[in-house]
């Protein structure tokens, strides 16, 4: 059985508020342009309790703050580009 990568990005009004609509385009946009749909379950979810260092996206268990969308391409460029 292949277990996906688990991306959640923190939809909580202080991550939003910071610009995560963008980063999430970005973060959908990368799986999509990649051929990564079948490979990750990219979700919201709510609250890290980290709100002061956010936007916050967890991937593979791993917290990243401060995450803005050319953060996040890096991320996961980080991650699926070996």
């Amino acid at each position: 059985m292949n277990l996906k990568v688990e991306i959640v990005i923190c939809l909580g009004s202080s991550c939003f508020a910071r610009g995560n609509k963008n980063t999430i385009k970005q973060i959908s946009s990368y799986i999509k342009e990649n051929n990564l749909q079948d490979k990750v379950h990219f979700h919201g979810g709510h609250c890290f309790g980290n709100c002061a260092l956010g936007p916050i996206l967890k991937i593979k268990d791993k917290l990243y703050t401060e995450v803005d969308d050319l953060k996040a391409l890096e991320i996961l460029r980080n991650t699926f580009e070996d």
